[in-house]
């Protein structure tokens, strides 16, 4: 169970559990803590069977690629600049939303250093790996997250005694920020980027690929647990709820916590940076040839200057992100499931979908995508 399942299954939950989570407690006051957990739960939901329709896709491939190969094999060119543009331009925005929220962690540490040398400090650490080709293990992996659960539940002890009056101050469903979850749950719970590496874990073990079903269930699930007592611990500690989740918190915890707390998102928020930025390299060196050295200056340099043009709203940048081009993902991966779910092969993970639930996956996305263009 430890090998087959847990060590597989905190792959999926590290790369999943990253900045999105410190922007759901600020999404919550919103729009109201009982539509918040509808969100947080469809969600998880829907992102579930994508990443099972993902891991089907790689299974029912002959050759090895990323999403932009996959959508080149079975939709052409039409189809890879499609993805091109979905999950490179995704990916580095993605990378960029890492950079502007590590600014509020190293300033609980370094409160008196600007703001640019924190930003600076993080980009040049999360960079390195990119270039060394440093893997990440499993052991490593759940190690980080066990660290994550346990300052979790180290602050949900802290608010215990602030929970009563949650229902006094923020309310249970607010219809002016209706929608306004979407985007930002979606991006809190995207985790494609792993499912390589989980089928990849079972492989490098002699096991069947098709085995990390379960484990990729469990790693998207395991999450939410995670950030929901995340979101109450932080209403219940804070007196003003900040965008980050972090600034509405000094002064109300003491320093060594708030310490622990930083200390732990930072190498959260660079497990993941890394995660994100070597399967966005590898989709530029496996599917256009780019030489490595080449496809890593493009990932370590682009975000540094997406945040410099002026992308450094963290909140407005994780909800474009999740409401387009994640959507986009979703759709781009159901689209290539149909494709060749009627391939039979030795090793996959679904039979068959009952087709009005893929129906209802791509009304969810189209509809999170046309709702952000419109408003």
């Amino acid at each position: 169970m430890y090998k087959k399942l847990i060590l597989p299954a905190s792959i999926m939950a590290e790369t999943i559990i990253g900045a999105g989570m410190f922007a759901l407690p600020h999404v919550f006051t919103l729009s109201g803590i009982g539509l918040g957990l509808v969100y947080l739960l469809f969600l998880g939901g829907v992102l579930t069977l994508i990443h099972l329709m993902y891991a089907d896709i790689i299974l029912r491939t002959p050759e090895n690629h990323r999403l932009m190969g996959y959508a080149r094999f079975y939709f052409g060119k039409s189809g890879f600049w499609s993805s091109l543009i979905i999950t490179v331009l995704g990916g580095l925005f993605i990378l960029t939303a890492y950079l502007i929220l590590s600014i509020s962690f190293i300033d609980v540490l370094a409160p008196y250093l600007p703001d640019i040398y924190k930003m600076l400090i993080f980009w040049a650490l999360a960079s390195l790996p990119v270039f060394l080709g440093i893997n990440k293990l499993a052991k490593s992996e759940l190690f980080v997250l066990l660290g994550t659960i346990s300052i979790v539940l180290i602050l949900f002890g802290f608010s215990f005694s602030g929970l009563p009056k949650l229902v006094n101050i923020y309310p249970f469903f607010n219809a002016d920020y209706l929608f306004f979850p979407f985007g930002i749950i979606l991006f809190s719970m995207f985790g494609r980027s792993a499912i390589p590496a989980v089928l990849g874990y079972f492989r490098n073990n002699n096991e069947s690929p098709a085995s990390a079903k379960w484990p990729i269930i469990l790693g998207t699930v395991a999450p939410i647990i995670i950030y929901v007592l995340f979101v109450f611990a932080i209403l219940g500690l804070s007196d003003i709820v900040s965008e980050d989740a972090v600034l509405g918190l000094v002064g109300q915890l003491p320093f060594f916590v708030l310490a622990m707390l930083a200390l732990l998102a930072i190498i959260e928020l660079w497990s993941t940076y890394v995660v994100i930025a070597r399967d966005v390299k590898k989709s530029l060196e496996h599917d256009l040839n780019f030489a490595p050295i080449i496809s890593g200056t493009i990932i370590v340099g682009l975000p540094l200057i997406l945040y410099f043009l002026g992308f450094q709203n963290f909140i407005k940048l994780v909800n474009y992100v999740g409401s387009i081009f994640i959507s986009l993902e979703g759709i781009l991966i159901i689209l290539i499931w149909q494709k060749i779910s009627k391939v039979e092969v030795e090793h996959k993970i679904f039979n068959r979908i009952n087709p009005l639930l893929i129906y209802l996956l791509l009304l969810v996305f189209a509809g999170g995508i046309l709702y952000k263009l419109v408003y």
